[in-house]
Formats: C-alpha cells, structure tokens, sequence
C-alpha cells in the first residue's frame, strides 16, 4: 500500500505493512500499551519543566500539551490521589496555581518513544500523508483554526502521535481505521478547544441540521423550519444562533491573531463631533484597547500560554462589560470553570491597565 492510499487500512488480502523493517504488528509488541494512574493540570503562570521533572518522585513523567496548554502527570496504578495532592503541593511551594487540577485512574497509554526509532518514523512517514487525505473533507473547519498549512502538517503528525499513545492493539482494531475515528474527533475538538465546548457542539449541530434540510428540499430553510427540523422551539433556535454568531464573531477578530496595533484607527475632531459621535469613538478606542491586551505578546513562544490569543479572556470582559452575562452564565456556556475564566480575566486587565494609561496620555 503506498502513501498515496486515500484510505487508512490495507485491503483485505494484502501483506501487513512494515515499518522500519518490523511489521506493524510487531512493533505494538515491543511497547505494549500499560495501565497508569493520570493527574491533568493547568497553571496560571509558566512552569519548568526541567525542574519540575527533577523534582518528580521515582518512577513518574510528566508531559505538556502545548496545544490545549495542559500538563500530564504519569505514575503507577492506584497513585492518583497522592500524584494530585504532591502536584498541588509543588506548585503551592513555587507560587505557581493550578487551575482544573483532576486526577484519572486507570489510564492505558504508552510512550511513542518506547517504539523503535526506525518503527515510529516510517508509521509516521505513512500515516502523513494518508491523515491529510483523509481530512479533506474536513478541510473548511480546519483552516478556520490552522490556516498556516505548516500549522496544519505539524498538527497532523501530533495528532499521529497522540493516536500512538492510545492505541490498544489488543482490542483488534487496525491502527489505520482507529487513527480515522480519532482524526474527525480531533478536528471537532479544536473548535471546542478554542471556544468553548457548548458553543462548538452548537454550531456543529445547527450546520449539520442546515445541510441535512438544503439537501432534501433544495434550499435554506427559514428560522421556524429549521427549528422544527431540529426540534427546538423559535426561541430556543434564536438563543443558540446568538451563541453561533458570538463564536464566528470571535473568529473574526483579526487582531487577535497578530498585529492590534498596525490598524489605525481615525478619530473625529472633537471640536466639530456632537457628543454622540465622541461617545462613540471611545468606545471603539476602547474595545480596540481590550482586543489589543488579548493578543499574543510578541516577545513569548507560540508554546506558551503568552504566545496564544486569549480568546477566553476576551469574551470574559467584553460579555460581562457589555454582553449583559455573568461570569457563572457564560461558565455554563462555555463549559468551562469561573475560576478558569478569571486567570484569563486576569492576563487581560495586566496588559489592559498599560494600554487604558496609554489612551489617557
């Protein structure tokens, strides 16, 4: 089968493949997948790894999703409770706060380097090109996320990886069909991941629903006819369209993503403008101010929290200021916790403070 196959699974009949010179099911039996104990944790600042891994007990390891800015903490069965409270402890100690610490038991995982070099760099070689195939039908998604086809090569091999990692080879599924399920679930997670899981479960939702409708009757269908299509009442439908519209209105904030301050912004004179206008101008001073603070700070890597638009601190202070929420409304929209939406609440009123003194002078 060459790389070339649009399809992740040797038909039926051929010979199994082989990379590295081991044939694959060779290779998932030199690094079976093992039990372990999980704790999952964020911080409010950045943390070393290198210390913190020399600190780590015996027989424990630490990784760090860059991505979902999540770190991952391993140890033997039945360590879970004493994993969080030691994790807890130790960031307590180096000033550091946790945010959505949790602890996970029975975990089955394993550690891509535990496989050959050889081995995981010709699965990967394979599965590469094979991936990108296969989320071509996921493609006006995706590039809402990673319009940088870089961004989205590299995304693709992590996301090889991360399939690696959680393969059960003993369930007797083909690792091509398994890393097919898993990519359609990937590319759904990064809308979650970057706004919210309630309002991406809305969207997909409402955007299968307009298909579905546009492919039997051959048209959009009206608000009332896609809320009986849906099952929704009018009111419930227009609710969560407001969330939509919300979600693809942060989308759109190009300053989010790079670059606040190279748009200029062109005021009135304000010996001429009725107070009106000024009120205005203010305001849009204002909310520029506020989209500036969220964006990423040039200076940081795009691995650190610093690096990345902090969209959640932006619908943070722009819903609760001006939107008419409160924090533990947008809590349960967001499927996120208070707690976590202030740390973020917290970055922007530090850069905003700086930006507001500048307006001033």
């Amino acid at each position: 089968m060459s790389d070339s196959a649009p399809v992740l699974t040797s038909p039926a009949g051929r010979p199994p493949l082989v990379f590295g010179g081991i044939p694959e099911a060779d290779g998932w039996r030199l690094a079976p997948i093992t039990p372990r104990d999980r704790v999952h944790f964020r911080v409010d600042r950045e943390l070393s790894l290198v210390r913190f891994r020399e600190d780590l007990p015996l027989g424990v390891t630490v990784t760090y999703d860059a991505g979902e800015g999540l770190y991952r903490v391993d140890g033997s069965p039945g360590s879970a409770a004493v994993l969080a409270d030691w994790v807890r402890a130790w960031c307590t100690r180096h000033g550091i706060g946790t945010v959505g610490l949790r602890a996970e038991t029975g975990v089955r995982r394993r550690a891509p380097r535990d496989l050959p070099p050889a081995f995981l760099d010709d699965l990967c070689r394979h599965y590469g090109p094979v991936s990108l195939k296969r989320l071509q039908r996921n493609m006006s998604t995706i590039r809402l996320h990673l319009p940088d086809p870089d961004d989205l090569g590299q995304q693709v091999y992590e996301w090889i990886l991360k399939a690696v990692a959680q393969y059960d080879e003993g369930k007797g599924v083909p690792f091509g069909a398994f890393l097919a399920t898993q990519l359609s679930k990937w590319v759904h997670d990064l809308g979650r991941n970057a706004h919210g899981r309630t309002a991406a479960d809305t969207e997909h939702k409402q955007q299968k629903a307009i298909a579905a409708f546009t492919a039997e009757h051959q048209r959009r269908p009206s608000e009332k006819e896609l809320a009986a299509f849906m099952g929704q009442s009018v009111e419930t439908l227009r609710r969560n369209s407001q969330t939509v519209a919300t979600l693809n209105g942060l989308r759109n904030l190009q300053s989010l993503d790079g670059g606040p301050d190279a748009a200029e912004i062109l005021l009135p004179d304000a010996s001429e403008a009725p107070d009106e206008i000024m009120g205005e101008a203010e305001q849009t001073l204002l909310s520029h101010a506020l989209t500036a603070a969220c964006a990423p700070d040039p200076t940081a890597r795009r691995d650190q929290r610093a690096g990345q638009p902090n969209v959640l601190g932006w619908a943070t202070w722009y819903l609760t200021t001006w939107g008419g929420s409160t924090k533990t409304q947008l809590s349960a929209d967001l499927s996120t916790s208070v707690r976590n939406m202030n740390v973020h609440a917290d970055r922007v009123q530090r850069a905003l403070r700086d930006r507001l003194a500048e307006l001033v002078d």
